[in-house]
């Protein structure tokens, strides 16, 4: 039964009792038939008119909030219901009902402003996105995915990632580098995928970087960096040896030579052979930097590492402090020179003043901190703490701390440098757990 009719049943019957007892004394006394009739059909006619009245009462509210509601689930917020004025129940519902449309209404106008942003700036990066349905057809592209596969969104749209020659790119591990051809060019690119949900459904989003240039420029500046210091080392060491070797010439060219001529020329026998000999450590040292192996990774206690590489310390005694029981995975004979380059830099710099070196190590989220404090002079150039062969200290070869930034990159951490507050320096090593 409807909600109409039994609302109209329910009234006709809350007025029947007084409708029948009317009647009934209409009938029993002593009236004539046209006062009976007249009020019988007076009667009858009221009660049911009230019943239809009590009826659309009831059901124009909520037939107006139906329709308000539907209006909302089309997406027309503009509606307002009327009678929500008032502190009734009635009052009550439609100003929540117009408050919710409200609410809906800017959520909405968010919404289209976010989405058209995120369209907008999707078009204009120079990244190609795609992404792809749990079948692997293409669902969204971008201008650069268009340039990418050479060809217009509405053509590729619901292709398969074979047709688009693009299903070794969603395979594999993420992120990662290959060189390839695509229908748009060939290069260096970066691959890098993520999933989604839409609809309920799996859904994978490729992300294609075109990394030639990047990696050219970084190129062309390494190469750059090279021939500045290759040069100015080779200069270094030529200029005294050239000096030396035409000096020495000259002096052979006398008609007589002089009485020490056999200890000028030894001394400058012993000048070229020291320059080339530190022209040759230079060269081992670049040689160093560039065949780092890559890590053999293994389960590390970190407890266990860092106080064997403390002991290895007989210069100065080395404060540790207790940590936590942390593993990391790692390649020990890497983490031990990383570390042992570390706290060399940490003593040398408190030798002169007879400062203190203290270390510990502490596990934050998913990292491990091995942190190295000493009560030294602090850096005095933090600019050039990682340049290869920029050193302070007499006879260092700057490239300890090159290593030690190369082999905590190799497993994924990092390390900072820099000057404590209350005087002296701190290093920090960070790698994932």
């Amino acid at each position: 039964m409807r909600h109409e009719a039994r609302i109209l049943r329910t009234a006709l019957a809350s007025g029947f009792p007084a409708v029948a007892a009317l009647l009934i004394l209409l009938w029993t006394g002593n009236y004539s038939d046209k006062l009976r009739w007249t009020l019988a059909l007076l009667a009858v006619g009221c009660w049911w008119g009230f019943a239809i009245a009590v009826r659309d009462r009831v059901a124009s509210p909520l037939r107006t909030l139906a329709n308000l509601l539907e209006a909302m689930r089309e997406g027309d917020y503009s509606i307002r219901a009327r009678g929500a004025r008032g502190e009734d129940a009635l009052a009550e519902v439609m100003q929540q009902a117009n408050a919710m449309g409200a609410t809906l209404r800017e959520q909405r106008l968010g919404a289209l402003e976010a989405t058209a942003l995120l369209r907008k700036v999707m078009e204009e990066i120079n990244v190609a996105v795609f992404a792809f349905d749990q079948e692997q057809r293409l669902r969204l592209v971008n201008r650069a995915g268009e340039r990418l596969v050479a060809n217009a969104a509405e053509r590729v749209l619901g292709l398969r990632a074979e047709e688009l020659d693009l299903a070794d790119c969603l395979e594999g591990e993420f992120p990662r580098t290959m060189q390839r051809r695509f229908a748009g060019g060939a290069g260096r690119w970066g691959i890098a995928r993520a999933s989604f949900r839409e609809g309920g459904l799996p859904h994978q989003l490729l992300v294609v970087t075109d990394l030639t240039r990047p990696l050219r420029e970084e190129e062309l500046q390494a190469w750059q960096r090279i021939v500045r210091v290759l040069g100015h080392e080779l200069n270094n060491s030529l200029a005294p040896i050239k000096s030396i070797a035409g000096s020495l010439e000259s002096m052979l060219h006398r008609e007589e030579l002089p009485a020490d001529w056999r200890e000028d020329m030894m001394r400058g026998l012993g000048i070229v052979s020291a320059r080339s000999e530190a022209l040759s450590r230079f060269m081992g040292a670049y040689a160093r930097l560039a065949k780092l192996p890559r890590p053999q990774f293994a389960p590390v206690n970190a407890g266990d590492w860092i106080r064997g590489v403390v002991a290895l310390e007989t210069r100065k005694a080395i404060e540790v402090a207790a940590g936590p029981h942390v593993v990391v995975q790692g390649d020990k004979d890497q983490l031990e020179q990383l570390l042992i380059n570390l706290m060399r830099n940490a003593v040398d710099a408190t030798m002169e003043n007879g400062g203190v070196v203290a270390v510990r190590w502490e596990k934050q989220g998913p990292n491990l901190h091995v942190v190295i404090e000493d009560t030294g002079p602090g850096i005095a150039n933090t600019a050039n703490l990682f340049v290869p062969f920029f050193t302070t200290k007499p006879g260092g070869s700057g490239i300890g701390l090159v290593l030690s930034r190369q082999m905590a990159e190799a497993h994924g951490g990092t390390i900072e440098l820099r000057n404590r507050s209350g005087g002296g320096c701190e290093a920090r090593l960070t790698l994932p757990v």
